[in-house]
């Protein structure tokens, strides 16, 4: 979640993430931010390149969540969701990593340790989560698959 806030702060989004908007505030920050404006040396440069990774890494995260990309791929998440097991999964800060039998994995934001435990003792795990995780919380495709895990 302090992901998600950094970078919306970063982009001036103050509710819903909408592309357009997102588009055309990236193309500011990377004219402002890129390292090419800088003399080769200039202490700036450096900073112009750590901002400028930033400002694309932050900008891909927040197209991955945006309402009109989750829309545009729901039909690939219900499918994987509803037809594929869990293959593995892990929990760090409020982030659940779920990775599927078909190798595709997804990134929930928001999962409370509490929730996290409750999956882990449940007796079918695949079933807890499609109650209790699946369409709750926001979620992403990750770029990670069953064979980098």
């Amino acid at each position: 979640m302090k992901r998600i806030t950094e970078y919306k702060k970063m982009f001036s989004v103050e509710k819903e993430i909408e592309l357009k908007f997102l588009k055309s505030t990236y193309r500011n920050l990377v004219k402002e931010w890129h390292p090419d404006k800088f003399q080769e040396g200039d202490v700036k440069r450096e900073e112009a390149e750590i901002k400028s990774r930033q400002i694309i890494d932050g900008y891909h995260f927040l197209v991955s969540i945006a309402p009109e990309t989750i829309k545009a791929n729901i039909e690939e998440y219900t499918e994987t969701t509803t037809n594929s097991g869990i293959a593995d999964y892990q929990h760090k800060g409020l982030l659940l990593e779920i990775t599927f039998l078909d190798g595709t994995t997804y990134e929930y934001f928001g999962v409370p340790k509490r929730v996290f435990i409750k999956m882990v003792n449940s007796d079918k795990i695949y079933r807890f989560a499609k109650r209790n995780i699946f369409n709750t919380y926001l979620y992403r495709k990750s770029k990670k698959t069953l064979q980098e895990v």
